[in-house]
Formats: C-alpha cells, structure tokens, sequence
C-alpha cells in the first residue's frame, strides 16, 4: 500500500491548479476589485455574493458562513472528499504523476470510493461509446439519425449503446479491475440470482456529468418494443448521483450560460443536443425528476443572480395542458430566482428535438426567442380555459387568476399584473381587479408568516429586496 503524498507533490498540484479555473467550474465569478473575485456561495443560499477568491493567493472565503481554504479545501468541501482524494483528483486533472512516501509512482490501492466510482464510470461511458459502432447498435444508430444527429454529434455529448447481454459491462468492468461490490455501488450493475448483472440493457445511453467533466451515471432511452420497463431510465440514487442536484448538459452550456447570462431548460437529453447544435448553447436539462430547489441553487451560481444583475431562466413547455401544468409549478419555484424567468410555449407540442428535425436549427432559436415572463404565461394559462364574452365567464376567470398575481412577492409586479389581468380580461375596471388581488394577497400573507416562523429564513440571513412580501 502506497504511503502519503510527498509534500512537493502537494505543492505541484496546488499550483498547476488556478483557484479561479477550480472554482469556476461550479460558479460564476465576477471582479471584485483589487484582484479579487466574488460569486455566490456554493456551500449555504445566499441572495448576494459574499464569496470571495484571491487568485494571487490561491485562496477563497465566504463572508458569509465563514468558510475558506485553499484549492485543496475547496474540492474537498464541495464534493465532499477526504485531503488525499481531492489532491489525486486535481493531479489527474493537471497531468500530475503522483509520489508517495514509500517512494514509488504507484496510485494508491485504497484510492477513495468516489475516485474509484468515477473511475468506473469514466470506462463504462468508453465501453458504451464504442459498442455503439457495433452491428448489434444499429437500431440505435437508426433512432439518433431519425433525430437528426450525425455520428460525430452523438461522439460529441457521449451517447453510447448498452448491449442486450446480462453482464457485458460487468464483465468489462471486471477485467479493468473493478470489485462486483463497486460495480452495484455505483449503479451500473445490480444483484441477480448468480451475482451482479448489467444495470441497462439494449438502450442507447448518455453519459452525465457534473459540472467539472466526470461521468456520475446515465440515462437510457429503451429501443426494443419487447423492452417491458420505461421508456426512460436513470442510475439510481448513488454516492455519485443525486437527481434533484444534476443538470444534464450543464458541464457543457456552463461557460455559455454564464457568457449569456441565460440558461434553457428544456425536458429532455435529445432536446439538449437539438437545442446546442441549433445555437442555443444554454440548454440544459433535469435527471428524471422535476425542476426543483437544488436545481435553482446550481443555476443561481452560474448565472451568479443577484440584485444588481438581471439574466433569465427561460422553460420550454409543449402548449398542451401537461406543458402548461408544469410551467404553473415552475411558477411556484419562479419567485427563489432574482433573474428574471420566461415559458417558451411550442403550440403545436414539438419538442425542441422534434422542431428542429422539422423545421431546421432557426425553428429552435425562434422558440426560445419567441419566450414570454412566465408570470404572464402562468396568469395567461389560467383564464385560458373561459368564455371571457360573458360576464360570468369573465368572473370566474378572475377567481381563477387572481390568486397568481397576488402571490406575486414584489408588490409593484404584482400591480402591474393586476392591471394587465384586467386588460386580458375586458372588465375594464382596474380598480375592481385591483380590490379583488389585494383581498386574496391579505389573505396569503398571515399563511406565508406562519410558515415563514416555522421554516426559518432557510438562507444566508440576506434580504431580498426584489422581493418582498408586502
């Protein structure tokens, strides 16, 4: 078993590892002034920066929860590896051979688990890549091209294919020095009734990573009609991967999101590849769960969305009610964003997959284009369903609307929005609109009190100005 690190080795790693560079890759970092760098904390929520990175020094610290170190330190704290494992993941990185007391070159055999489950996955998105040029892929060769993606597209974002066999990548993952205990560890296999068997048969898969590169688990598109599970499957719940905290496509649109100050979710991973080789390099997509409150965090950071800077988060929904349901709970997670956030509505229900096989790459940036604040969307959605040529009609519909705009936090939006819901209405009588919001937004308020005493602040102990409940 190999000793620990030569302290010169540690050093060599600390500086062919630029904080800024290390940093970055996990959020967005602005000038501070005086040679320092600031960005939203990735280790507690907080509405405006206090995270601070002296590159000179190849520090960082947060005034915020009062946390800091080096580059080392950082690795270790945000994705939660012991010293000698962040030092071998940022040799790795930078090329470094490392050098252990006992005097050899030899990688460590006890190497931590992370390592060795990112290890695991790094091969078995290679196997997967390269069985997809194999006779057995062509039905999934045959699914890409149908979407309109090439083979050098789908080398690209990874996509690979998982043989039908029950061990192929077991075995694989065996002859590369893999335990059977690792392999289930990880998610790519599971028990069977005479050991471990593949995880994913027979579908075209993608390899997902987190923001700095390594390959953390899969999604799998099923391609065979006698194929009885889902159409989608996911790598389970692994000290790797955690659904609600991974943006599938975020390790590739991260740069561009920030450059932009714009982030496109979209629903799915062939709308991902659609949306990048359409020119809309932000696209970025959920795991198998919905779009929730690790998501927005990650967001926030890399748009690094703050009072005094405005980007937006744009949705794309199909214009039918399942699209329309989830844009109204996107509504509910719209307000924990200071950028401002838009619904992209495809009417006739293309995806923007679909869309760009039909109409071309300028049909996909037409849509996100084409986007609306998803306020307006969310409003527009619920007085969509009555007759507003009849009085009642026209009622009802502000009984159905007016509780969205008075749960608006900022009370200057949401009286813009009760003047425009009287408008979309026809009532012609802003006052009456106005009444009826405010009585619904008292309403809300004693509600929003008790569960705020019962909660907490569940931040940074910052206050938002942008919105605040009045």
């Amino acid at each position: 078993m190999a000793g620990r690190i030569r302290n010169e080795d540690i050093a060599l790693v600390r500086e062919r590892s630029p904080i800024a560079d290390v940093v970055g890759e996990y959020l967005q970092l602005r000038n501070a002034g005086g040679g320092n760098l600031k960005g939203l904390c990735p280790f507690h929520d907080e509405k405006s920066p206090s995270f601070n990175v002296t590159p000179a020094r190849g520090l960082w610290f947060c005034f915020g929860c009062s946390n800091g170190g080096d580059v080392i330190k950082f690795v270790q704290e945000i994705d939660h590896l012991s010293f000698t494992e962040a030092v071998e993941r940022l040799a790795a990185k930078a090329g470094i051979q490392l050098r252990y007391e006992d005097g050899g070159p030899t990688p460590r055999r006890d190497a931590g688990q992370r390592a060795r489950l990112v290890e695991a996955h790094r091969v078995a998105a290679e196997f997967y890549a390269e069985q997809l040029a194999t006779p057995e892929a062509v039905v999934g060769r045959r699914f890409l091209a149908e979407r309109g993606f090439e083979a050098a597209d789908a080398e690209h974002f990874g996509v690979g294919y998982a043989p039908r066999e029950w061990e192929a990548l077991v075995r694989h993952l065996r002859g590369r020095g893999f335990a059977d205990r690792e392999l289930v560890t990880a998610g790519l296999a599971k028990e069977g009734r005479r050991g471990p068997i593949d995880r994913f048969r027979g579908r075209l898969m993608w390899p997902i990573r987190d923001l700095s590169g390594d390959v953390i688990g899969f999604g799998a598109r099923k391609l065979y009609d006698d194929d009885g599970t889902a159409k989608y499957l996911n790598t389970p719940e692994t000290p790797l991967f955690h659904k609600g905290s991974v943006l599938y496509g975020a390790d590739l649109a991260r740069k561009e999101i920030a450059r932009r100050r714009q982030a496109v979710v979209v629903e799915g991973y062939t709308d991902v590849m659609a949306c990048h080789l359409a020119g809309v390099p932000t696209a970025i997509a959920t795991c198998g769960t919905s779009f929730g409150g690790e998501h927005i965090k990650i967001l926030r950071r890399l748009l690094m969305d703050q009072d005094e800077f405005r980007g937006e988060v744009i949705f794309t929904f199909d214009g039918d009610s399942a699209g329309q349901r989830a844009a109204l709970r996107a509504f509910e997670e719209e307000q924990k964003f200071v950028t401002q956030t838009f619904v992209a509505v495809q009417p006739d229900g293309l995806d923007p997959c679909d869309l760009r096989v039909r109409y071309g790459d300028a049909a996909v940036r037409d849509l996100v284009a084409s986007r609306l604040p998803l306020f307006e969307f969310a409003i527009r959605s619920r007085i969509g369903d009555y007759d507003l040529d009849t009085a009642e009609g026209r009622l009802a519909a502000l009984d159905a609307a007016a509780p969205v705009v008075a749960s608006i936090k900022d009370r200057a939006l949401r009286q813009m929005y009760a003047i425009s819901l009287d408008r979309w209405l026809g009532i012609m009588d802003e006052q009456f609109v106005l009444r009826r919001v405010r009585e619904l937004a008292a309403r809300q308020r004693p509600a929003a009190r008790t569960n705020g005493r019962a909660g907490g602040t569940g931040g940074g102990g910052k206050s938002d100005r942008s919105h605040v409940v009045l």
